[in-house]
């Protein structure tokens, strides 16, 4: 295959071809191959972009219905059947049953546009500049999200400083918990603790870049309540962890949680083109006026008509009890996986079908993730070092493609561990 165009006259930036050095031409739900014909599981599916498969033909037949009959493919923020239909779909779906009123905000079609208008819009409803993000946190690569991620690697590619942010501990992080959460909520009462209240706390219940970290319900609670009490408002960044990922719509369905901002975008569209969406409630959506915050892209027609359908898997149990037992599967092949090799300390977290791996070495992970590829698997570490076996294929994979791939998985592992 000639990979030569893309060495000679793309960007040193690319990060993912180097991965997985082959050229892809093709795809189907969780499967894609490449130029030579070989076929590879996908257990990345587009950093959780593909919730519903590549080239999901419900949605690839609306599209291409859309695109024969002249739809708007552009819109700005002008008005449109098919963004009018996506929104009363959406509001019929998912935001009444849940009682929900929360206007919708569409801005540039990426999770980090997606932040920048969450931190912009809280400090303007606050009249305050610092939000409190957790360690291990990820929000994205544009400099206002940038500085609320907490990896390292990419906040010193910014350049500049990344400010207005205090970084507490994540639930599972030394120092955090309830503790830590109680011990900032005392100094902010503290009028010589130095501490001043934030504008908002922006918060992941589930980190999958960071890690595959699972916050508790009763931990976000006490966010929610400290962010109430301190006059800041409460936002829950569900971009990878939502659209059905942990067997619910939302990451923190069933927690009871009422947040001010919830940031969406990934698996939104349904089919991988781009779209992004905040969920204001309607007094802190009152803060914006007209043009506040704009993008070019952010009426994008294809990704409205692919993601109303996207949310047909919605309006019955059948997908999300399938994720559920899937997630099972996943969960209960890692635990092996685990268990197969004593003594490592490797632990095993997630909830429906994002499931991690944890195996302490960053090498190791690296080398898992080289040799599942040759065996025609794709993964994507994470966390601190890379050192998570992330696993989130589409959520509407067939049972004998992810039993396959697990067991690749499991055959990588060993082949690594063996040296």
């Amino acid at each position: 295959m000639d990979t030569t165009p893309f060495e000679q006259w793309e960007s040193e930036v690319r990060g993912y071809c180097r991965a997985y050095p082959t050229v892809f031409a093709s795809a189907s739900n969780a499967r894609q191959v490449d130029e030579d014909g070989k076929s590879y599981i996908d257990f990345f599916a587009g950093a959780g972009v593909l919730n519903f498969g590549h080239n999901n033909e419900r949605m690839k037949r609306a599209m291409i219905a859309f695109l024969e009959g002249d739809g708007v493919a552009h819109s700005l923020d002008t008005y449109t059947t098919t963004k009018r239909d996506f929104i009363e779909r959406f509001r019929e779906v998912i935001l009444e049953p849940r009682g929900m009123d929360h206007k919708m905000q569409f801005m540039g079609p990426t999770g980090t546009n997606a932040v920048e208008a969450a931190l912009k819009l809280a400090r303007l409803a606050t009249g305050r500049s610092d939000v409190v993000a957790f360690s291990h946190g990820f929000h994205g690569m544009t400099l206002g999200s940038l500085a609320a991620t907490a990896n390292d690697a990419f906040r010193q590619w910014a350049g500049v400083p990344l400010e207005n942010v205090v970084r507490l501990p994540n639930e599972s992080s030394p120092g955090g918990g309830l503790a830590g959460l109680e011990a900032y909520r005392q100094a902010l009462a503290d009028p010589s603790s130095g501490q001043k209240p934030p504008a908002a706390f922006l918060v992941e219940p589930l980190q999958a870049e960071g890690g595959v970290n699972v916050a508790s319900a009763e931990w976000l609670h006490a966010i929610q309540a400290l962010a109430r009490d301190v006059g800041a408002l409460f936002i829950i960044d569900d971009i990878q962890a939502s659209c059905g990922r942990t067997g619910s719509y939302f990451s923190f369905d069933g927690m009871g949680l009422d947040p001010d901002i919830i940031t969406l975008a990934k698996g939104l569209g349904g089919f991988g083109t781009p779209i992004a969406m905040n969920l204001n409630k309607p007094e802190v959506d009152a803060h914006w006026s007209p043009g506040a915050h704009t993008g070019t892209f952010r009426g994008q027609g294809l990704s409205f008509v692919a993601g109303a359908v996207a949310l047909d898997y919605f309006t019955d149990d059948e997908l999300m009890t399938a994720v559920h037992a899937k997630g099972e599967t996943m969960r209960a092949t890692l635990e092996d996986i685990a268990a197969a090799h004593p003594g490592r300390g490797w632990e095993v977290r997630g909830r429906g079908m994002m499931q991690g791996l944890d195996l302490h070495d960053g090498a190791l992970a690296k080398e898992v993730q080289s040799l599942a590829f040759h065996s025609g698997l794709l993964l994507g570490p994470c966390g601190t070092n890379g050192q998570v076996i992330k696993l989130i294929p589409p959520l509407t994979i067939p049972e004998d493609d992810l039993t396959e791939g697990l067991g690749l998985l499991d055959q990588a592992v060993a082949t690594a561990v063996a040296g």
